[in-house]
């Protein structure tokens, strides 16, 4: 059975669609029209060995924000449908990841229960021409949607572009741990029998 899922979401601010497989090779096919969120986007599919095809459409004349939550919302919503009950998931990742001089750690639980903690900060405001506050934004609106707890945590670095590079490819390895089929795990993994 395929673990994937499809989203289309219209607003007046973005026009986004986007596909999940869990499962995959890690091939994405990204463009969101913001150069290094799709960089960001390639890496947390190459390193979750998800397949991703994102297509987002966004008021770029305003800024950048409401093309990266906006995406955000919908990957958390892709992720949450294409896990469906969740029987036989490992239900919880994480990783300590390094990047050069910068070391972060990724924690995850597909609670089904929504908590974000990001205790990470960027030396410098952009990255390029993107803002380095929505990186937050993106993880936030995410974490949010999945239904997850989601704890990022920065331990050292003073790249910005690094940290934000540990952080898309932690969190995918942590997910990719999280959402691994258990084959000793007959059902869902809670004592309440459902997530």
């Amino acid at each position: 059975m395929s673990r994937s899922a499809d989203i289309a979401r219209k607003t007046a601010e973005t026009d986004i669609t986007l596909r999940l497989e869990l499962d995959g090779a890690g091939v994405s096919d990204i463009e969101t029209g913001v150069g290094f969120f799709d960089h960001m986007l390639t890496l947390f599919a190459k390193h979750g060995l998800f397949d991703l095809t994102v297509r987002a459409k966004g008021d770029l004349h305003v800024d950048h924000h409401h093309t990266v939550e906006d995406v955000g919302i919908c990957l958390g919503q892709t992720l949450a449908r294409a896990l469906g009950d969740k029987r036989g998931i490992a239900r919880y990742g994480s990783i300590t990841l390094p990047m050069e001089e910068t070391l972060v750690t990724s924690a995850i639980d597909l609670s089904g229960r929504y908590w974000y903690v990001g205790k990470y900060t960027f030396p410098t405001e952009k990255i390029g021409e993107f803002d380095t506050q929505l990186v937050d934004v993106f993880w936030q609106g995410f974490a949010a949607n999945a239904l997850m707890n989601l704890h990022l945590v920065l331990h050292h670095g003073d790249n910005s572009h690094h940290i934000a590079e540990g952080l898309f490819k932690g969190t995918a390895r942590a997910l990719r741990t999280a959402v691994a089929v258990d084959p000793r795990q007959t059902g869902v993994p809670s004592s309440k029998g459902v997530l």
